[in-house]
C-alpha cells in the first residue's frame, strides 16, 4: 500500500491475524490507526515519509515486530513505546526532528541496526554508549560537532557520521568501517598499522618455531 494517498485506514485490518509485512509508506497518515496495533504477528513495518508526529502507546503491543521504517516523518520526541519492543532489530528513524534519545534506550537489546540521519543533534547522545550490541549506526547529517571514544561498541561494524561539523574521524574499534569525512585516509592508516602488526607478529612466530642450531654451527 505505499504511496497510494491513504489518510486512514479501515478497522478490518485488525482481522489479518496472520500478516506479516505492512509497506504504508509515502501515503497521508496522520496517526497510527488503532487497527494496525492489534496485528500479533507483525514483523516488518513501513510507515516512512507519512505524517507522523508520536506513536500510540497501544504500538507496544507489536511484540512480533523486528523492523520498523519511520523516516521522513515529524517525530521530534523518541516514541516511547519503542522501548517496550526489545526483540526489534532494526528501526529507521531518518529525516526526523528527533534532537535527544531516552536514557532507557539501552533496554532495546535486540537492536542492532539504528538510522539517526537527518536530525537535529548536536550532542552524540550518551545512552548509545550503552548500545553494546549495535551493528549499524547511521549519524549522517546532523550537527555533532564531537564524539567520544567509541570502542566500547564492540558490535559496531559500520558507522556513519557523513555531513557533521567533526574534524577528525570518531575512535572505533578495528573491525568498524566508517563513512564520513576523513575516513577513507583513517581506514587506510588503519590497515597498514594492521598489516605491520600480523608481519610481527608472523616473524615473531617463525622465530619461535625455528629448531635450535646443531652443535658446531
Amino acid at each position: 500500500l505505499s504511496g497510494a494517498g491513504l489518510r486512514e485506514l479501515p478497522a478490518e485490518l485488525a482481522a489479518l491475524r496472520h500478516l506479516r509485512t505492512l509497506a504504508l509508506d509515502g501515503n497521508e497518515l496522520l496517526e497510527v490507526p488503532e487497527a494496525l496495533c492489534r496485528l500479533p504477528r507483525l514483523a516488518h513495518l513501513y510507515l516512512g515519509r507519512n505524517g507522523l508526529q508520536g506513536l500510540p502507546p497501544a504500538f507496544a503491543r507489536l511484540q512480533s515486530l523486528r523492523c520498523l521504517w519511520l523516516e521522513g516523518n515529524f517525530l521530534a520526541r523518541f516514541p516511547r513505546a519503542l522501548l517496550l519492543l526489545p526483540d526489534l532489530r532494526s528501526l529507521q528513524l531518518g529525516d526526523n526532528r528527533l534532537a535527544r534519545l531516552p536514557a532507557g534506550l539501552p533496554r532495546m537489546a535486540g537492536l542492532r541496526g539504528l538510522w539517526l540521519y537527518g536530525n537535529r543533534f548536536e550532542e552524540f547522545p550518551p545512552a548509545l554508549l550503552r548500545m553494546a550490541h549495535l551493528r549499524v549506526l547511521d549519524l549522517d547529517r546532523n550537527r555533532i560537532a564531537r564524539f567520544p571514544d567509541l570502542t566500547c561498541l564492540s558490535a559496531l561494524r559500520l558507522l556513519s557520521y557523513d555531513h557533521n561539523p567533526v574534524r577528525q574521524p570518531p575512535h572505533v574499534g578495528d573491525a568498524v568501517r566508517l563513512v564520513g569525512d576523513g575516513a577513507q585516509e583513517f581506514m587506510e592508516a588503519r590497515q597498514e598499522r594492521l598489516q605491520s602488526l600480523r608481519h610481527q607478529e608472523d616473524a615473531e612466530e617463525e622465530g619461535a618455531e625455528a629448531p635450535p642450531p646443531a652443535p658446531g654451527d
